[in-house]
């Protein structure tokens, strides 16, 4: 083989085989490398960003858990109206005896006890024999007396014309006149008499005097009848006026404003379960009684059909006016301290306690009269360590003056 001829290469490769790396090879190196350091560096800088943010998380919601968390409502404008129930008796607005204005015997009754009459209408009849005598004999007097009367209005006349003649004296015509004058008195008296009598006798017949319901009748025919209310049993019928009642009521004396004429009382009684009737207050005594200390007051009641009896036990309902701009508000939301009743509100997200002065309790809640204004936030169940300049965060508003 000649010395100068240059070795073959085969296959792209030198013929020496040396161990120097084709360069094509180290890009495929460095790639990997590369990928896996950004990848490293991805999860280091994910996990310290994770990290931070967790920890900023964690600061806040541990300042916010700090911060304690209340519930709050407002307080309602208006106290409700209190209603006190007392007893009352119901009685007949018009009720009355029916007695006899003339003695003698029942000769017939026309009615009933439950009988619906009208004004006027004729009840019973009454015979009066005694009557009758005496009005024959009042009118046989007055007969004489006008006799007598005209016997000596004549004779007066003929001696007032002989006296123009003095041919009688002036005396005589004086007691002529006398007598004359005195006859005519005999005869107003006798016709008093017998208009009296005439009276008396039309009473024979007893009528109603206003329409009603006959309650009680206490004759029969043949009964002895005296004249007035004084003697017993002389009571010949019992009258009342259903169409309206009457409802007396005691108010206690530290109720006695709730006595408004004019205001309406409502009724209840154990017989209407479930029904109330409508009445109006329309009289009061105006002055408290010193022995029971009550107000004296009278409730009518429509009663139209008469379903209402006179006599039964009634339940009046009667409403106490407010006197005072007052507030509602829930019963816990009151905070008992030393320093006297108060509550929290909560302004510029902060508690203050202010101290109120309550009117009625109610329960459930209490009415407010003074400290309070429209648009506060009232705490909720107030935490005993709750002071004012707490910060605090409302977690939920109530939308009306009740409990949340």
């Amino acid at each position: 083989m000649p010395v100068d001829e240059k070795p073959q290469v085969v296959n792209n490769q030198p013929a020496s085989g040396g161990t120097e790396p084709p360069r094509r090879l180290r890009p495929i190196v460095v790639v990997p490398v590369v990928v896996i350091a950004f990848i490293v560096g991805f999860f280091i800088y994910s996990g310290i960003r994770t990290r931070t943010a967790a920890a900023k998380t964690l600061a806040r919601d541990t300042r916010e858990m700090a911060i304690p968390a209340v519930n709050v409502i407002s307080p309602q404008m208006g106290a409700p109206a209190q209603e006190i129930t007392l007893p009352g008796n119901t009685q007949a607005f018009t009720d009355t005896p029916i007695y006899a204005r003339t003695n003698g015997y029942i000769k017939a009754w026309y009615v009933d006890i439950g009988a619906r009459v009208k004004a006027g209408q004729l009840l019973a009849t009454i015979e009066t024999p005694e009557i009758d005598q005496q009005l024959q004999q009042a009118r046989a007097d007055l007969a004489t007396a006008e006799a007598n009367y005209t016997l000596a209005k004549s004779t007066a006349a003929r001696w007032e014309f002989l006296l123009k003649t003095e041919s009688v004296s002036k005396q005589e015509t004086d007691e002529k006149v006398g007598d004359l004058n005195a006859k005519k008195a005999a005869v107003d008296g006798s016709e008093a008499n017998v208009r009296r009598l005439e009276q008396t006798q039309s009473f024979q017949k007893v009528y109603a005097p206003f329409s009603g319901v006959i309650t009680a009748r206490n004759v029969d025919t043949g009964s002895l009848i005296n004249a007035g209310a004084g003697s017993p049993g002389s009571q010949l019928f019992h009258i009342a006026a259903l169409n309206k009642l009457r409802v007396y009521v005691a108010v206690p004396e530290a109720y006695s404003r709730a006595a408004r004429i004019g205001s309406p009382a409502d009724l209840t009684l154990n017989e209407f379960p479930g029904r109330t009737f409508r009445g109006r207050l329309v009289r009061t005594s105006n002055s408290i009684d010193p022995t029971s200390r009550t107000l004296l007051t009278e409730v009518d009641v429509n009663n139209p059909t008469g379903e209402l009896l006179p006599g039964s036990y009634a339940f009046v309902h009667l409403k106490l006016p407010s006197q005072v701009r007052a507030f509602t508000i829930p019963s816990n939301t009151l905070i008992f301290r030393s320093e006297g009743l108060q509550v929290a509100v909560v302004r510029n997200s902060h508690a203050e306690l202010i101290p109120i002065k309550i009117g009625r309790d109610y329960g459930a809640t209490v009415e407010v009269v003074s400290g309070l204004h429209a648009g506060e936030q009232l705490i909720v169940n107030p935490a005993d360590s709750l002071v004012s300049g707490t910060e605090v965060r409302v977690a939920r508003e109530g939308s009306e003056g009740g409990q949340e």
